[in-house]
């Protein structure tokens, strides 16, 4: 087979090796794949508050962008061959990937609404406005790499991998980039506009490009002697794509328990995906032309990323995490900051579990280029090629998202993937003609124990390495949809609880600490309203203690919740202290993002109440935006309060500075109250909230209200005022000049990495700000009786702190005193045990 295709030679030859031939394009196709990952970060987050979180609406979005590079691999590699000068198009592409990307990311920013009115009157027709988002500027991308190795005079195999490779890396730049500087410096659009940049960039280069090679290359003559390019190798490897992204769909749930929620974390894994996939295909890219069994090579590695994937998983266990503490520690240990060594234990769990098999799979790239690209059709074949991958792709994620892992569980999921893997390998040992007998062996042979892992595995080996399952039970569960969801049964006597996991990351329990600010999230904003409340909505169902908190109050008519996880309602019944929340027909539970709740229905509320996952976990900012502060005021009824659940170990004093300042910025009466040691609660409305003592008394002396509150400390309405921490006037002294956490810029989100016991800077900090509340139709004796309760609280917290610093005789002597005050409080005795 003839290795270069025909060309004119320049009339003043630039001398240069076929090496040095690749570095141009290499560089502008590692500029490009850079620009267009920052736009697919950005994209997948704006899709969140376009269409949701769910999995299904983030799936399908995300599906767009695929459908959209496959479109354009499949069209611009088949023009690209009817032209002259290809790289006049791969420039002007540039331009306008810039051009449309900035348009779509601007667009996505003020789509939100229009998608939920189109939901509602057109149905799935809805799905047009994201579609043609998303998919528009990714049909241009998908052509940038068909066109350039079109405009290359060498072998396609070869030059395909290199380019392919370049644009990998660059890829892995784009998303580094995004997370860690990008979005946290210029917000979502001005990072749009950085990567339009770089496609400007690209386009510049490649026009500079081709004045260095002013002759055009010459319509490729046809070689009749050579073999056509067969298409099943293209075949195989789309098959081989869905494999490859159903793996990515695995490993986003079976990771991340040796993970974070966090952003970073994410991109780390992603970056380690990508860069397995560049290092195989730059290593074989060189040597492929020279490979003498192109098809026993793609099957081994094919097969062999599919056993290695499986086995990844198999052997996981405790010296994973102890690996990664070491890392963290070796980092620490030279100077480097806790963002980095957290970083680094985000490497190690991604390098030991994806790695391996992406690199394998990257190696597969330029050997499928060299079967199925012929040199008479060069752009068509390599847009083919991206083209059907791609596709493959989608139908990936969509199988393993949607049915196999919900009907399989992730370790059977991945044990079925080995073996289609396994299948592809040996469907192309047995096409190669050549193949040599040993190279089938071994492809048999890996089948075979990919079949033999799948069977051995066992199904709870994901469940089993919890952290929580350790030093506990697991109790209950469940691999679907959205993620991984679990109980586990800690602690014992009085102290035992039950704690929910999901994604493998501990998000609450049933401990005493969590039924009370959970009981206080709902109660308190009920129990403190102007008016009478009738309708209340909660955003996140989790335990279900604040939304069976609701059936407590007799006055409520309507209590809707919006929970995204089947299976998290599903659990509720292993918690206490929910009141069957889950199955009592007093409560609406509706399967959606909350968001999306808000913007679809134009139902009004007289409190809307938040228990979302911390505000620093990746996506939970769209619930603590001023954006959405702004949605949730416009769903009030007259008098109507928001309460937000504002944590207060997560995120560093800068970052809850932040997150109040968005609150203030939308609701001009805002209070502040601590609801347990851990965790404060932010109430704000857009009319005066008048604290009357004799009303809130009246409320909490119905008897569901008064037992909900009494188990967890709070015996009685100056019980109950004794947490509050100050007002609108004190949240300014805190918030002070901090940026606002907006849409735009998402900043709680890419913060620095939560300095170790920041609680004991951020609480002194809150309580300083201490005025009295503002109470009407009260008397000194309820005055004096809320200032006791005040005292001793505040010594129980002082206490906490002293525990947090170490100083065990502080912590036993402020103790002491306190339980001499009140010792037969729920929530103190907690702590102290019997």
């Amino acid at each position: 087979m003839s290795s270069r295709v025909a060309s004119k030679s320049p009339a003043h030859p630039v001398p240069h090796t076929a090496t040095a031939a690749l570095l141009i394009p290499a560089l502008l196709l590692c500029i490009s794949g850079a620009a267009a990952l920052v736009y697919q970060v950005l994209w997948i987050k704006q899709l969140s508050l376009v269409v949701g979180v769910e999995v299904y609406a983030i799936t399908t979005g995300i599906s767009a962008f695929f459908a959209g590079l496959a479109l354009g691999g499949w069209l611009f590699g088949r023009w690209a061959d009817r032209l002259q000068q290809p790289v006049l198009l791969y420039a002007g592409l540039e331009v306008l990937v810039a051009v449309l990307g900035v348009g779509a990311t601007f667009a996505m920013s003020v789509a939100a609404g229009p998608f939920a009115w189109l939901q509602n009157h057109v149905g799935l027709l809805a799905w047009l406005l994201p579609f043609l988002l998303v998919g528009a500027p990714a049909v241009l991308m998908g052509g940038t790499l068909p066109v350039l190795v079109r405009s290359l005079a060498a072998s396609p195999g070869k030059a395909g991998g290199q380019l392919y490779a370049a644009n990998t890396l660059g890829a892995i730049a784009g998303t580094l980039l995004a997370a860690f500087l990008l979005i946290a410096a210029l917000g979502v659009r001005g990072s749009a506009l950085a990567a339009a940049m770089l496609n400007l960039l690209a386009a510049a280069g490649a026009l500079g490009w081709q004045r260095l090679r002013p002759m055009p290359v010459e319509t490729p003559v046809k070689h009749h002697i050579e073999k056509a390019p067969d298409r099943t190798a293209l075949w195989l490897y789309s098959i081989a794509g869905g494999v490859a992204l159903g793996y990515e769909v695995v490993w986003s749930q079976s990771i991340v328990q040796f993970m974070s929620t966090r952003t970073y974390a994410f991109a780390v894994v992603l970056a380690t995906y990508l860069a397995g996939l560049f290092l195989g295909s730059a290593l074989l890219a060189r040597r492929v032309e020279r490979i003498r069994d192109p098809w026993g090579v793609f099957g081994l590695l094919i097969a062999g990323a599919g056993l290695i994937a499986l086995l990844e998983i198999a052997v996981l266990g405790r010296w994973l995490v102890i690996a990664q503490s070491q890392a963290e520690i070796w980092l620490l240990t030279q100077g480097a900051s806790e963002l980095a060594g957290m970083s680094a234990r985000f490497a190690v769990a991604a390098l030991v579990i994806v790695f391996v098999p992406t690199l394998l799979l990257g190696a597969a790239f330029p050997l499928a280029l060299r079967l199925s690209v012929g040199h008479e059709r060069i752009g068509r074949d390599v847009g083919a090629v991206v083209a059907f991958n791609t596709l493959g792709g989608i139908v990936g994620v969509m199988l393993c998202g949607f049915v196999l892992i919900p009907l399989l569980g992730l370790v059977r999921t991945l044990g079925l993937l080995a073996i289609i893997a396994a299948g592809i390998g040996w469907f192309a040992v047995r096409k190669g003609h050549g193949v040599k007998k040993g190279r089938r062996q071994a492809v048999v042979a890996l089948g075979l124990l990919s079949v033999a892992l799948a069977v051995l595995t066992p199904v709870n080996k994901l469940a089993s390495l919890l952290p929580g399952a350790r030093n506990g039970t697991l109790a209950f569960y469940e691999e679907g949809r959205g993620g991984t969801v679990a109980v586990v049964s800690q602690g014992t006597g009085r102290n035992a609880f039950q704690r929910l996991y999901i994604q493998g990351v501990s998000n609450t329990g049933d401990a005493m600490p969590s039924l009370r600010y959970m009981r206080i999230q709902a109660l308190l904003p009920l129990l403190i309203h102007n008016g009478e409340p009738r309708s209340a909505l909660v955003i996140g169902f989790g335990t279900g203690i604040t939304a069976g908190a609701l059936l407590r109050y007799p006055g409520l008519e309507h209590r809707v919740v919006a929970e995204l996880l089947p299976a998290v309602v599903k659990a509720a019944p292993l918690f206490k202290g929910n009141f069957n929340a889950a199955s009592d027909p007093g409560v609406d539970v509706r399967l959606r993002d909350g968001r999306q709740e808000l913007l679809r229905s134009p139902q009004t509320y007289d409190l809307i109440t938040l228990e979302p996952p911390p505000p620093s976990a990746a996506g939970v900012v769209n619930l603590y935006s001023r954006d959405f502060y702004q949605l949730a005021a416009s769903r009030l009824e007259k008098q109507g309060l928001v309460a937000q659940w504002l944590p207060l170990p997560t995120q560093n004093i800068d970052d809850s500075r932040s997150l109040v300042r968005s609150f203030l910025d939308v609701f001009p009466y805002a209070t502040l109250w601590t609801s347990e040691f851990h965790e404060t609660l932010l109430v704000g409305s857009l009319t005066p909230i008048e604290l009357d003592a004799g009303k809130i008394t009246q409320r909490l002396q119905q008897d569901s209200v008064r037992g909900a509150l009494q188990d967890v400390g709070i015996g009685s309405a100056a019980a109950l005022l004794s947490t509050w921490v100050t007002d609108r006037a004190g949240l300014e002294r805190f918030a002070a000049d901090a940026p606002a956490v907006t849409d735009d810029q998402p900043r709680i989100e890419y913060a620095p990495w939560v300095r170790t016991k920041e609680i004991t800077r951020v609480l002194p900090a809150l309580l300083d700000l201490y005025v009295a509340p503002p109470l009407v139709n009260t008397d000194a004796g309820f005055d004096e009786r809320m200032q006791a309760h005040r005292q001793r609280l505040m010594q129980f917290y002082r206490a906490s702190l002293h525990a947090y610093d170490g100083d065990r005789d502080a912590w036993g002597r402020d103790i002491r005193e306190v339980m001499r005050g009140d010792g037969g409080n729920p929530y103190f005795r907690w702590f102290v045990g019997d």
